[in-house]
């Protein structure tokens, strides 16, 4: 028996040695920023030896930053229950509850590493902020119950700003009309790195407002035999590589008409001026230039990656506002010639969903946690059958079967979607039916990914894809307006 218990406390230990190599194996990916290697060694580890706490947090963080937040949590959770005692596990779970909107989970973590910790300054300031956020939303709710808001434009005398004399750049036109030459104007004005005078951009929110305002949720274009669409996924506030698109493909026109498909703002550092020149071209071609609403067109995404912040540090407060409200009507999904349509998330989280489910969506608000509204903003596709959790911790995963019998209920072909980085800039699944579309090449400066655009004609409605690489762009970093919660460290 002796002998026995010997040899398995041999295996055991060769175990323990092997998974500390395959954790140093993935620490050394995960410093290369290669996050989907790191998580394929911390998972090897993981199976050598489940009982070590510092293999689910290292893994943790790789999912973080690969924004499966759902999975980054569950590893967190994990690696407390391993070891109560294992700090930078509350950690991870904190920041995975503060990018999932979790915030009074988070303030329960970063609370126990300042009792723990209590000279930490870096712990003190997390719980300060998150405290702080906690509170913010509480008073929120307060008014929001209180009252009807009124609508931040309602408080606007746009007329009386005056535009100073040594402001030397675009300007609107009388009435506020959006012309080309302002257009092309304002994206040279901010290639340089100058601020569009604020008069202008209310001008161009308020006005942008009325139009999105009028839309249904679900819009339905017929493109003609000739007509060609261009189709964009992300752009997260990567300004340069937006007029490398249009460089290469065309400035929008009514011959060339765009759809971009969600989450144009976060991450990027040049926010601002990606949303302002897309709703400038919404302005000017209303009839054939597309925004559709992603995930980080939303309150609680802006608020920690980055646009809320940056509006702040360029305009102000009640112009985030404003920007929250428009990002409200911002329309939910698109169909084309009735056989394809584009979402910026995916598909549901129960079968049964019609195209008229989603033409009665009541759009003009914040996202719920659930729901077809909240599917099209968040869920993903995967490659098994039948749908699973989300490894974001919203929404859900669909797999092949899923999205077949939704094509055949609503007698569609295939959808486009974005939502996802891919290696290639886009990416074909489900036996041709599920495509998705990324556009933010070198994501947040560090992926190395290409970016994609696709082109459909109205005569076969075939895509094809069209794929470039990341641009230089000044010296601001990435994540330079986020909220300082979401700066993770290392290992």
């Amino acid at each position: 028996m002796a002998g026995a218990a010997d040899c398995g406390s041999v295996k055991m230990a060769e175990a323990e040695r092997s998974a500390e190599t395959l954790k140093e194996k993935a620490n050394n990916y995960f410093k290369e920023k290669d996050y989907e290697n790191a998580i394929k060694y911390y998972s090897e580890a993981v199976e050598l030896n489940p009982d070590n706490a510092i293999y689910y947090g290292n893994r943790s963080l790789a999912y973080l930053r690969t924004e499966c937040y759902g999975y980054a949590l569950a590893d967190a959770t994990l690696a407390l229950e391993l070891d109560k005692n294992y700090i930078k596990g509350y950690y991870r779970r904190a920041t995975s509850n503060m990018a999932l909107g979790k915030f009074k989970a988070a303030l329960k973590d970063y609370e126990t590493v300042v009792k723990v910790r209590p000279n930490d300054k870096d712990a003190k300031l997390k719980y300060q902020e998150c405290s702080k956020i906690v509170k913010q939303k509480a008073f929120e709710r307060a008014i929001a119950s209180d009252e009807l808001k009124r609508s931040v434009v309602d408080s606007l005398d746009i007329e009386s700003m005056t535009i100073e004399d040594e402001y030397l750049g675009p300007k609107l036109e009388e009435g506020g009309k959006i012309t080309l030459k302002f257009m092309k104007e304002m994206m040279g004005w901010f290639k340089d790195q100058k601020k569009l005078h604020r008069k202008c951009a209310y001008q161009i929110l308020v006005q942008v407002k009325e139009v999105l305002s009028k839309l249904p949720s679900l819009v339905e274009i017929t493109l003609k035999e000739t007509e060609t669409i261009t189709i964009c996924g992300d752009t997260h506030g990567q300004y340069y590589d937006l007029l490398n698109i249009f460089e290469l493909n065309g400035l929008p026109s009514e011959t060339n008409p765009y759809l971009f498909n969600g989450d144009f703002v976060d991450r990027g550092s040049f926010s601002v001026e990606v949303i302002l020149t897309l709703f400038g071209f919404k302005l000017l071609f209303p009839d054939c230039f597309y925004l559709l609403r992603g995930n980080h067109e939303t309150d609680n995404m802006n608020q920690m990656y980055g646009f809320e912040g940056e509006v702040k540090a360029k305009y102000t407060a009640q112009m985030f506002e404003l920007f929250s409200e428009v990002f409200q009507w911002l329309p939910l999904a698109q169909s084309i010639n009735g056989k394809v349509l584009v979402m910026h998330g995916g598909l549901f989280s129960e079968d049964g969903v019609t195209l008229d489910d989603i033409r009665k969506i009541n759009r003009n608000r914040q996202p719920p946690d659930s729901g077809p509204m909240c599917d099209l903003l968040w869920s993903d596709p995967q490659a098994l059958d039948g749908r699973s959790v989300s490894k974001r911790g919203v929404s859900c995963q669909f797999g092949p079967d899923v999205t077949k019998r939704f094509l055949e209920q609503n007698q569609l072909d295939y959808i486009i979607r974005s939502h996802e980085m891919k290696s290639e800039g886009y990416e074909v699944t489900h036996n041709g039916q599920c495509i998705t579309v990324f556009s933010a090449p070198n994501y947040c400066d560090q992926m190395g990914n290409k970016g994609a655009y696709i082109h459909l004609k109205g005569s076969d409605l075939k895509p094809e894809f069209h794929q470039f690489a990341a641009v230089p762009h000044p010296n601001v970093k990435p994540m330079a307006y986020a909220n300082s919660l979401m700066q993770m460290g290392m290992m």
